[in-house]
């Protein structure tokens, strides 16, 4: 039988959120997309790496877009060439986690573009994609975050701000 005492009581205490970070992979996440951003010059971003379980996404890894297509941020704007998804399933393979969001930096708001609308990065139905403002600048918190639900057929869900306290935690 295989159990973790720890994911046990997560699911008992824990309220139900639909997606979940741990504080500190966060704060490094976060950390990460402003170094990469080169001093608020350009937009960064990641693929959120995790499990899915019972219909909950839990976030224990990510994967820069720089790392995967050195080149995606050289116009200043994230520009990710799709050769690179094989490096990004190969990761996931050898790591035994699945895409679970993308996250990526805006120069102002965390409103999507576009852009954003029309070119998913993982173009999947109930794909969550984040935004963080001001290129991850500090504070960076849920109040000014931009949550996106992904409905097919370049359609989003925006989660409204009262929301997202329920829909995505950062902590445990």
């Amino acid at each position: 039988m295989n159990f973790s005492i720890a994911a046990t009581m997560y699911r008992l205490f824990a309220p139900r959120h639909k997606i979940s970070c741990s504080w500190s992979l966060w704060r490094r996440l976060c950390k990460d997309l402003r170094l990469r951003g080169q001093n608020r010059t350009r937009e960064s971003g990641a693929f959120l790496l995790g499990n899915v379980v019972e219909g909950r996404r839990r976030i224990v890894d990510y994967v820069l877009y720089d790392d995967l297509d050195p080149h995606c941020l050289d116009t200043g704007i994230v520009r990710f060439d799709g050769r690179y998804f094989s490096e990004l399933w190969f990761h996931c393979r050898t790591h035994n986690v699945t895409v679970v969001a993308d996250i990526h930096v805006h120069p102002g708001s965390a409103n999507q573009s576009g852009s954003d609308k029309a070119n998913p990065m993982i173009s999947m139905k109930g794909h969550v994609a984040f935004i963080l403002p001001n290129f991850a600048a500090k504070p960076h918190s849920r109040r000014n975050l931009g949550i996106y639900l992904y409905e097919g057929a370049k359609q989003w869900t925006t989660i409204p701000g009262a929301q997202r306290n329920a829909f995505f935690q950062i902590g445990l």
